[in-house]
């Protein structure tokens, strides 16, 4: 089976791989990296099958692809380890590495425009108020699902838990984890809109 790939393409999966090779040689945890890239997998995955019948924006492709490469880095260094959030944290006078922030943040901001395309392409809510509720309704519930991940790879294996849940003692850490997502999901609504449905719009000419 021939496989043609356009120049985007091409480039997109040499960006994503070349991140994800770099990744994977002597991560700091290989049970931990295997957890923290999983979902960067699996999407790429889901890619590969649907860009013909379903391809996305170029707006959900990039973020998609930078998405994959926080999560590569937090695999491959853990998200409490991040050597340049550790020097933010030092710079700053923080009291934690707090690159996993970002990594919720982002959590929130790329699903929100994934989910807002296929609810708009697929035509599956009518009206833009509707459409942002519901968005910001599935980044939070997807947040939430995540920390219930978190608390039971804990149950399951102490030792995994402690690097894959990254809290470094901070008692508010699923709260405040899900509370970024949320803001990360509302401000993608807010700045990336009107792009993201010029691009759309695109689509369908």
């Amino acid at each position: 089976m021939t496989i043609n790939l356009k120049p985007g393409e091409i480039i997109w999966t040499g960006l994503f791989l070349i991140v994800f090779i770099w990744s994977a040689i002597e991560p700091k945890d290989y049970p931990t990296w295997a957890l923290e890239t999983a979902p960067a997998i699996l999407g790429f995955l889901v890619l590969a099958i649907t860009r013909q019948s379903f391809p996305l924006t170029a707006l959900c492709y990039t973020l998609i692809l930078l998405h994959c490469w926080i999560l590569f880095i937090g695999g491959h260094y853990t998200y409490a380890e991040v050597p340049l959030f550790d020097s933010i944290r030092d710079a700053f006078q923080q009291s934690r590495n707090n690159f996993d922030k970002l990594g919720h943040f982002v959590q929130g901001f790329v699903p929100a425009i994934i989910c807002r395309e296929i609810i708009i392409r697929k035509k599956i809510i009518s009206g833009k108020y509707f459409t942002h509720f519901f968005t910001l309704c599935f980044c939070l519930a997807l947040s939430a699902l995540y920390e219930m991940l978190e608390w039971w790879v804990a149950l399951l294996s102490e030792e995994a838990a402690e690097a894959f849940l990254g809290t470094q003692g901070y008692v508010w850490d699923t709260q405040s984890d899900m509370a970024w997502a949320l803001s990360g999901a509302a401000i993608a609504l807010v700045t990336l809109s009107n792009i993201h449905n010029r691009q759309i719009q695109q689509l369908r000419s």
